[in-house]
């Protein structure tokens, strides 16, 4: 039976004979079912129309995407270290092409998630690179659609999955919204991988902290706080998001203070 990819959000489902009636994560108001209804495709459909693409995005890191874009277009990330390598995020395609440029890096120890959108089809990617640990914080288990015994439900604050490569919980955006801190990242002054946790925004120079970023509903102050509360203690000098050039190349901490303090003013909260 296939396992069905929802086509807005691109997450894959359970297997199931007939397409899902619903789906859930769109359903939710920080998504959205399409104006033309609910619509479901598979790997098999995926392919024959759309491919996988690799971009080296910085020294050790590549950005792994799907062209033309499909659902929410975002790309994931492959952090390379003397420890293991990575899966930053997923994307809903797996091909061959994706899979030899993943070995060809040196292959793959784990997977780790920043949020349910990007869930896409990670349990797949698992099983095509050795069924690796997939890491997903345990606030957003309920929205894990496809379960597997690869699925790594990790707990706290935060939680180290390879030596110099640790997860942080943040919220905001979900209940588990996480990002990973790479220690060696930037030449060695830190780097944040960001998801949508803190959007790196078109000007490059700022994030932004959103509830729904489709439909437009802002964090509240608090949270916004906690987000920079917890990356505030991390060394990090560049922050890469969701997407292909999304990133802020220098001076991110900075960034992401004056990007909050700008948020916060403009929704009318206190500062303090």
């Amino acid at each position: 039976m296939p396992c069905y990819i929802c086509t807005a959000c691109g997450v894959q489902y359970a297997e199931t004979q007939r397409p899902p009636e619903r789906c859930a994560i769109c359903e939710d108001e920080r998504q959205y079912v399409t104006w033309e209804g609910q619509a479901w495709t598979t790997l098999d459909d995926l392919r024959r129309d759309h491919r996988t693409v690799a971009k080296e995005e910085d020294p050790g890191l590549t950005g792994i995407g799907i062209e033309p874009a499909f659902a929410i277009g975002q790309r994931a990330l492959l952090v390379q270290t003397s420890a293991g390598n990575v899966l930053w995020d997923c994307i809903p395609l797996l091909d061959e092409h994706a899979v030899s440029a993943v070995r060809a890096r040196g292959g793959l120890s784990a997977i780790a998630i920043s949020h349910p959108h990007f869930y896409a089809s990670m349990v797949e990617w698992s099983r095509a690179l050795g069924g690796v640990p997939v890491y997903v914080h345990a606030a957003d288990r309920r929205w894990v659609m496809r379960s597997d015994p690869a699925i790594v439900f990790w707990e706290g604050e935060t939680h180290r999955v390879l030596d110099g490569l640790t997860l942080v919980h943040c919220g905001g955006h979900f209940e588990g919204s996480a990002v990973l801190h790479w220690a060696a990242g930037a030449g060695g002054r830190g780097a944040l991988l960001s998801g949508d946790t803190l959007q790196v925004v078109f000007d490059r120079r700022h994030v932004s902290f959103m509830y729904s970023y489709p439909n437009l509903i802002p964090l509240g102050a608090p949270a916004v706080r906690r987000i920079v509360d917890a990356v505030t203690p991390l060394p990090f000098d560049r922050i890469h998001g969701g997407w292909f050039r999304r990133a802020i190349a220098a001076d991110a901490k900075t960034a992401v203070a004056r990007s909050a303090a700008r948020y916060v003013h403009a929704i009318g909260a206190s500062e303090e």
